[in-house]
């Protein structure tokens, strides 16, 4: 997903048309709900469930792919790559080459870095200093809304440190299950001279108890006029082994398998 606002001034001129027509209304605006909880105890259900979760995964595999566009000097080029990924607990992530097509440049220097990248932060250690923590962010309660899932939480995420590894943004938080079902943001510290700005868009969904990445979007502007965009796709993965979470029956469990299933970074 893109943050860019094309066409600044329609888009102004729709907002105040709106808010004149909100105005002159003689119906009041609905205020929006109040949160029923404040951030800290937020923050503090987001990161047990998140734990609980993650302990409750043991063993899994699936099939992601890795699509990239590039438009701008020197030349256009785009690539596609397919990976299977086996995961075991708690750290160890392998993956193999299913198929690749495209820009030779592109599988080697951004498919195969990412995946590379992956395997080292996989560590404890490493996953502790970027995870989704009061440790590594200041969270701030922005709104509460209605969605068709249900309500969620709309959190401001400001980074405790300049890492490239860590973002700024929001985060929506699912209030019955206190699990990050979207994510919108940029990188806290760029990641590259070359690259002028970044814009990242992760979505999640529910499967059987566990919030599943469905589609990681980015899209970067380069320097010399270029822009990027880079999207991972998430499919087709089995649960081999998971203990049962809380309130969560083993039979739903077992009928995860062949479920859609991810870690959140």
């Amino acid at each position: 997903m893109s943050l860019r606002k094309p066409m600044l001034c329609l888009i102004t001129a729709i907002s105040l048309l709106a808010t004149l027509a909100v105005a002159q209304s003689p119906f009041p605006a609905t205020p929006a709900p109040k949160p029923p909880l404040g951030v800290e105890e937020v923050v503090k259900k987001l990161t047990e469930r998140n734990r609980e979760r993650q302990q409750a995964l043991r063993q899994f595999q699936g099939t992601r792919v890795y699509r990239m566009e590039y438009r701008g000097f020197p030349s256009d080029r785009k690539a596609e790559m397919t990976v299977k990924m086996s995961y075991s607990f708690p750290d160890k992530k392998e993956f193999s080459v299913i198929s690749q097509s495209g820009s030779k440049f592109i599988i080697s220097h951004v498919f195969t870095k990412l995946l590379e990248g992956e395997q080292e932060a996989a560590n404890d250690e490493n996953q502790r200093h970027t995870a989704l923590s009061d440790e590594n962010y200041d969270f701030q309660m922005e709104d509460f809304e209605s969605a068709p899932s249900g309500a969620r939480y709309v959190l401001r995420v400001p980074p405790k440190a300049k890492s490239k590894f860590l973002y700024r943004g929001r985060i929506w938080v699912d209030a019955n299950d206190f699990a990050v079902s979207q994510i919108e943001g940029e990188p806290a510290k760029n990641p590259s001279f070359w690259i002028k700005k970044t814009e990242i868009a992760h979505k999640y969904t529910k499967v059987d108890g566990f919030w599943l990445p469905v589609e990681n979007h980015t899209e970067s502007d380069i320097r010399l006029g270029g822009r990027a965009t880079l999207t991972i796709e998430y499919k087709d993965y089995k649960i081999l082994a998971a203990s049962p979470l809380n309130g969560i029956p083993r039979g739903s469990l077992d009928r995860a398998v062949a479920q859609v299933i991810e870690i959140s970074p």
